[in-house]
């Protein structure tokens, strides 16, 4: 599908007093809850520019209530004015009278951000935009504001009062990230120079088996390459571990099952490993896929497979990676990941990373550069590849129809 929508490039934002939903909801250290991986906050900084002439408005969330990294925003805009080389004003208050002066007091040129929109409890909850457009965010901010600008693709696959409610009483314009997000996709899913090559890792094969279908059943990709936990569904659909499949819940069993209908249906297409490392004693320690007996202590791809993989994304015209291989966050077992990257960096095809971790190590590795596209969004990456309508992307072309 081809995404309809309105950008920068069609509005007049001069003067005018710009409400930019923006995602930088971003990794915190739990002691001392110091921002790991500012990236997303850098993404934003191009549509900022764009809107110089504009007064900004600027809201987000961290996390969510009851986790250990839910907090205000005053270190994201002190970040934020890091990167914009200017002041950035910030408000700790979010709808109220505070908010509301601050907003009336800015003037063109200016960005005020507000407070984590989710100290709102209706920022909590999932429902039409319709629905949403009664909220008391939405009946605060739209008299306030003139234009709608969502950078928010990370969080384009939920449906709050902030992403999706003021869009129906304000115009709603792409701006220049979820742009170049929304475009990326859809040469993937749209138009992939061949051989299109998926590299899908991570632990939620549930949030996997969906885009892996819906790839395969379209034809959009030739092959799927497997790793991190994932894995595990797709042995145990092989007929591997079958003692640990005997012990899964009803709800994993049908995963499997689920990936057992994949192989089946499209033989030749899902890649497994041919070898795994171990952790044996903190030490790595690799052994072929089939004398696997446990999977409690599988933590990387083996070597073998790394240059299989590396083989089959080197001659790829297109290569989507989501997910990492193992668990990279120990020394030792960051290999597949790591070199599977330094692989796709030197592939001369389109080459698109999946946000979270694989975007975060992309950034580590210095390798942001030499990808086609980082993507700022996992979840949101995920969904459109599983073809599902996302709803920041349907209000953007609900606004167009209305506005454009």
């Amino acid at each position: 599908m081809v995404y309809d929508f309105l950008t920068l490039d069609d509005v007049d934002v001069a003067g005018r007093t710009v409400f930019l939903r923006a995602d930088i909801n971003i990794p915190l250290d739990p002691a001392s809850k110091r921002i790991l991986d500012a990236s997303r906050i850098q993404a934003v900084v191009p549509t900022i520019k764009d809107l110089r002439e504009a007064k900004v408005v600027l809201g987000a969330h961290q996390s969510r209530p009851g986790r250990y990294d839910f907090t205000g925003l005053e270190m994201h805009a002190r970040v934020l004015q890091m990167y914009l080389e200017q002041e950035v004003k910030y408000t700790s208050d979010v709808i109220g009278d505070e908010a509301q002066n601050a907003i009336k007091a800015l003037k063109p040129g200016e960005v005020l951000v507000l407070n984590n929109v989710r100290m709102l409890e209706e920022e909590n909850r999932i429902a039409p935009a319709e629905e949403l457009a009664g909220t008391e965010f939405v009946k605060t901010m739209a008299p306030l504001v003139d234009l709608f600008v969502n950078d928010a693709f990370a969080a384009a696959h939920r449906s709050q009062p902030s992403l999706v409610g003021l869009s129906n009483t304000t115009p709603m314009v792409a701006g220049r990230l979820m742009e170049r997000e929304l475009q990326a996709l859809n040469r993937v899913l749209e138009t992939p120079t061949r051989p299109a090559v998926y590299l899908l890792g991570g632990a939620k094969v549930d949030d996997r088996l969906p885009a892996i279908k819906r790839v395969l059943r379209d034809d959009i990709a030739d092959s799927i390459l497997i790793g991190g936990l994932i894995r595990n569904s797709f042995h145990m659909a092989e007929g591997g571990m079958r003692h640990h499949y005997e012990e899964l819940e009803e709800e994993g069993r049908k995963l499997v099952d689920e990936a057992k209908t994949i192989l089946e249906e499209f033989p030749g297409k899902v890649v497994l490993p041919v070898d795994v490392a171990l952790d044996v004693n903190r030490e790595r320690v690799e052994i072929f896929a089939d004398k696997i007996t446990d999977e409690t202590n599988i933590y990387d791809i083996g070597l073998n497979t790394i240059a299989q993989f590396s083989s089959r994304i080197i001659r790829a015209g297109t290569v989507v990676a989501e997910g990492p291989l193992g668990m990279f966050e120990r020394r030792g077992f960051d290999i597949g990941t790591k070199e599977l990257l330094r692989c796709m960096a030197r592939c001369k095809g389109y080459t698109v990373v999946g946000g979270g971790h694989l975007g975060g190590m992309t950034s580590m590795l210095g390798i942001n550069e030499e990808m086609s596209h980082v993507s700022t969004g996992g979840g949101a990456m995920l969904s459109m590849l599983a073809g599902e309508t996302l709803p920041v992307v349907a209000a953007l072309e609900e606004s167009k129809r209305r506005h454009g």
